[in-house]
């Protein structure tokens, strides 16, 4: 059985790392600690997901090739617990288990905005004639890797208790993340310097000290939306009447901290957007914003010197922050004038979403820093209909199951839905899998 299989592969891979345990012992230790953690993937496949929840957002802001060579520590995490769901799947075939995979609504959207954000543009560059960089490659697999992580998710998730286990541990994770973004944006008991030696954004450590919270994700855009998120879904486990209600409170409001720590207007307008979305998904409107309103002034005011030092952006001469006046600029001058060249628009320029800085600038890199101009810039038209397309499917789908569902897996309903709650206790699988 798999079992077997499991050991047998494991036992290869340990003979295989065995000469390096003179030339590197720390590189053995760390490749035997994949090898145990692949192995007990392959043996207990809900495994890959709970750790993937549980530790990406605590290194996901770790550079590329600063502790691990070429990869980044969560891009080296998911190759191995992919490769322990290969051989788990691996030896279920071996062993005459049928494999039927199958492509759903979602799986098409996803893949249609991969193709169009790295193959087509990369065909459009070599009928141009333009150089193909080691950055393009890097941002035309960036879709893939997410899709690549979505199959994880999806294949190890087998049963409504997995979805439960996921998200406790995204709620914890999050918590930490929240935790670190308010202290790092109140510079208070030297979290900035504790993050600056692997948490520095493309290694520049000045970017901890200005009162925005990226935390250990390195980028405040993204600690918000991993707040909103992991809102949502404590928002939705306290609906659905769970035992933990204070904790989840008590937990909501330091998540609604933290995507504020986060210092950044779009990040606000996230927050503000997950927020209605849930009430709306849940039919809850009024009542989720009416609890919304008094926490976010409580943490906007206890977050006072953060809020300060944005609102104090538009006292310029151009009456807006001077990051927004920069990110403007930046558009203008390396971005809309080649986007607007021949017929770049339709087809897009490159995957690279950046290029580099002028040498008396100061800066490495130029970032878009504009999602719809990023989509046109990547992959033309296509690959802004194929967002459109995502959006539709994703969106629908997410509502139709937070609806219909009474467990862990909707997370939105009242134990008093007795309908929808009988229903779906009659589903003899109730399988996560079948929801993504």
């Amino acid at each position: 059985g798999p079992t077997v299989w499991t050991g047998l592969a494991a036992l290869v891979a340990s003979v295989a790392i065995a000469p390096l345990a003179t030339a590197s012992p720390t590189l053995t230790v760390v490749a035997a600690a994949a090898v145990a953690l692949a192995a007990a993937v392959a043996l207990h496949p809900p495994l890959a997901a709970f750790v993937l929840f549980a530790v990406t957002p605590l290194i996901v802001g770790i550079d590329r090739g600063a502790v691990i060579p070429v990869l980044r520590p969560n891009e080296a995490l998911a190759l191995v617990l992919a490769a322990g769901l290969s051989a788990r799947l691996s030896s279920e075939i071996v062993t005459g288990r049928p494999f039927r995979p199958r492509l759903g609504r979602v799986d098409l959207a996803v893949l249609a905005l991969a193709v169009t954000g790295s193959v087509l543009p990369l065909l459009w560059m070599q009928a141009r004639g333009a150089d193909v960089t080691q950055d393009d490659i890097l941002y035309a697999l960036t879709l893939w890797k997410y899709y690549g992580l979505y199959l994880i998710v999806r294949t190890s998730v087998r049963s409504v208790r997995d979805v439960e286990v996921c998200l406790g541990l995204s709620l914890a994770a999050g918590g930490i993340v929240a935790a670190v973004a308010i202290l790092q944006s109140l510079q208070l008991f030297g979290v900035p310097d504790l993050l600056a030696t692997y948490y520095a954004p493309l290694g520049q450590t000045r970017a901890l000290e200005n009162m925005r919270g990226t935390s250990t994700i390195a980028a405040p855009q993204a600690v918000a939306d991993v707040m909103t998120f992991n809102l949502a879904i404590a928002a939705g486990l306290v609906r659905r009447g769970s035992r933990h209600r204070t904790e989840l409170i008590a937990l909501s409001i330091l998540l609604l901290f933290g995507a504020l720590a986060s210092g950044q207007f779009s990040g606000a307008l996230a927050l503000l957007v997950g927020v209605v979305a849930f009430g709306y998904v849940t039919n809850r409107l009024t009542t989720t914003v009416l609890a919304f309103v008094p926490a976010a002034i409580g943490a906007l005011l206890a977050l006072r010197p953060v809020v300060d030092r944005r609102i104090a952006g538009f006292d310029s001469a151009a009456g807006i922050p001077p990051s927004w006046v920069g990110r403007i600029e930046n558009l203008r001058t390396y971005f809309l004038p080649e986007l607007s060249s021949g017929w770049n628009w339709v087809l897009g320029v490159r995957p690279s979403a950046r290029i580099q800085g002028p040498t008396d600038s100061g800066r490495d890199w130029i970032f878009i820093e504009s999602g719809y101009a990023w989509l046109v810039w990547s992959g033309g038209i296509p690959m802004l209909l194929a967002f459109a397309y995502f959006l539709w499917t994703t969106l629908g789908r997410v509502a139709s199951v937070a609806r219909a569902r009474a467990d862990a897996v909707g997370g939105g309903r009242q134990r008093g839905d007795a309908g929808v709650a009988s229903s779906a206790r009659r589903d003899p699988g109730a399988r996560a899998g079948r929801a993504c």
